[in-house]
């Protein structure tokens, strides 16, 4: 596929592209913004974005990514409590710091776990009922997704890296899926992902400084 045929597949796509993916993707924005910022509105504002996708993911018969976003939401929720946690001063307990070697490790398994059971689980479903599955493609962004998250909610420098693995698989693989407007979301969010990872760099510092 030439540069030409790319263009014009991106603006058949974006053509195609109905209200609730726009949405989706003008929240989600919005919520990765605000996590950036270290503002707990992240998560009212990214369940908007993964509700939604649920519904579109599911709609579209790609089970992986309604998989992914139906895991999203139950963390939104889980780490819009912890984020809002607060002691006796009424200061927020939980502040970005950046991984330990042991948590590393922790990552790396938590990741591997979640690819292998995702690669199985997409390749016998592709058989009859997910036949749009890339099941190694799907495994590595579902599992880089799932760790993000998780490190996310609990405020680790490191959740930007494994976004940033998550964004750089998903601009191709929305895009052979036909969801072109996607595909250019992750784009944005690639962006975000880096700028997220400078700032909280500079948070942990600054936290570790105080203590």
């Amino acid at each position: 596929m030439n540069a030409t045929q790319i263009f014009e597949e991106f603006i058949q796509g974006m053509k195609q592209t109905g209200w609730l993916e726009y949405i989706a993707v003008c929240s989600g924005i919005i919520s990765v913004w605000f996590s950036r910022k270290e503002n707990v509105l992240v998560y009212p504002t990214g369940l908007i974005n993964t509700i939604f996708y649920i519904y579109l993911s599911y709609k579209g018969g790609l089970l992986g990514e309604a998989t992914v976003n139906f895991y999203y939401t139950a963390m939104s929720l889980y780490g819009w409590i912890l984020w809002t946690r607060k002691d006796q001063q009424h200061h927020v307990i939980l502040k970005v710091t950046s991984s330990s070697q042991k948590e590393w490790i922790q990552q790396l398994l938590f990741f591997a776990a979640f690819y292998v059971a995702i690669f199985l689980a997409l390749t016998e479903l592709k058989k009859n009922f997910a036949p749009g599955a890339i099941p190694w493609a799907d495994a590595f962004a579902s599992a880089t997704a799932f760790t993000g998250m998780w490190l996310m909610t609990r405020k680790k420098v490191e959740s930007w890296i494994w976004w940033i693995a998550t964004n750089i698989a998903s601009i191709p693989l929305y895009f052979v899926k036909q969801y072109v407007f996607t595909s250019v979301y992750y784009v944005v969010l690639l962006v975000l992902a880096v700028a997220g990872l400078i700032e909280w760099r500079k948070r942990a510092k600054l936290y570790s400084l105080k203590t």
